[in-house]
């Protein structure tokens, strides 16, 4: 089969979708021998001249904004992907919207419902285009992809597409170099959290709960923020200037592929207090690591870290206190977690979801050919 798929988020910053979108191109292609192809568009920003190399595929970029690219092809259905790309047997969008094609079967990727539960918390052509027009896209869709069996029951009973066409293809863990072979919860590790900083990640309760840990252990870890800031995140930034948090948390930035692993590799506890996550890549990252982890109670968390994981409240300041200041002053407790959190990062295979990704573009294209 030929095989387009969009590369996009991964384009710039590999943040989750990004980060999902080039692990299962690698994946896919190491595993099956059909000609994928990967789209980028960007004015001004260009794919790594190897980058067809590493994941064997070919690479169409073309020099077109995102944003005019997104708001024809989302409200106008128009320019066909062949006229940028050439003829494909299947078109997959990395986002829930449809790349129009005029004889491609169109795939659709869809890792959460925010954008419709809380559409407050987006901006831009989120906002403008996913919530009134996902719905649709996705009963078009020969296919739909999600990372997570929560996610495929919320596509389902929320968007109405058949449960037959959708296929829960989740991340891998990652493979370290050193880490995951045991527990990993060095004496002076920090307190880690690993996310774009914007309001769905919930970042200013997890301030506010660092800064009533800072009150009960004087000497607790520092907390370090390890992910881009988006354009709402700059009340949080202006807080880390002043007491308590001054010179107790860091904000690395988005941290580069190359650089992960000594990041995790420092930490002795990861956070995720998210409104929502589709999957929630943190945490298998940190379980694979042997890093205990403590995640909100929301999305595809609590399928994600299954017994592993420390459950709270995202909006109970008190809660996750209380699990923070346990994982740190209880040494058994967190190895225990961090020992039965790399067992369940095991479950996660990129093979078993290359596998089912091909599954997923076999019938994609049957269902075209039938219409």
């Amino acid at each position: 089969m030929r095989i387009l798929v969009d590369y996009r988020p991964a384009l710039r910053a590999r943040t989750g979708v990004g980060e999902y979108v080039h692990e299962l191109i690698r994946a896919y292609t190491a595993a099956h021998t059909d000609d994928v192809t990967l789209f980028t568009s960007s004015w001004k920003d260009r794919p790594d001249p190897g980058l067809g190399q590493a994941l064997r595929a070919r690479v169409v970029d073309a020099r077109v904004p995102v944003r005019v690219l997104n708001a024809l092809w989302h409200r106008a259905g128009w320019p066909p992907v062949e006229s940028l790309a050439g003829s494909h047997d299947v078109v997959h969008a990395a986002h829930p919207l449809l790349i129009p094609s005029r004889s491609g079967a169109q795939v659709v990727t869809i890792h959460d419902l925010f954008f419709m539960t809380q559409p407050d918390r987006t901006r831009a052509e989120i906002r403008r285009d996913y919530a009134p027009l996902a719905a649709a896209h996705a009963r078009r869709a020969d296919a739909v992809i999600t990372s997570s069996h929560h996610g495929r029951q919320l596509i389902a009973t929320t968007l109405g597409v058949h449960p037959d066409r959708i296929y829960v293809c989740p991340p891998g863990a990652p493979q370290w170099q050193t880490l995951g072979r045991a527990p990993n919860i060095p004496n002076d590790g920090y307190i880690l959290f690993v996310g774009t900083l914007e309001p769905r990640k919930n970042v200013g309760a997890l301030l506010d709960a660092y800064a009533q840990l800072i009150r009960r252990i004087g000497d607790a870890p520092r907390l370090v923020l390890a992910g881009r800031a988006s354009s709402a995140a700059q009340s949080w930034l202006d807080r880390l200037a002043r007491p308590p948090l001054r010179d107790r948390v860091t904000h690395l930035g988005y941290v580069a592929d190359d650089r992960r692993e000594s990041v995790y590799a420092g930490a002795r506890l990861l956070v995720l207090p998210s409104y929502d996550e589709g999957f929630g890549l943190p945490a298998l990252e940190a379980m694979s690591a042997g890093i205990p982890v403590i995640v909100s109670n929301r999305g595809a968390l609590p399928e994600v870290v299954g017994p592993a994981g420390t459950l709270i409240e995202p909006d109970d300041v008190a809660a996750l206190t209380d699990a923070m200041e346990r994982l740190l002053t209880d040494r058994p407790a967190a190895f225990r977690l961090a020992g039965i959190g790399l067992e369940q990062a095991r479950r996660f295979s990129w093979p078993r979801t290359a596998a089912t990704m091909r599954q997923a573009y076999v019938d994609a294209a049957g269902r075209r050919r039938a219409r």
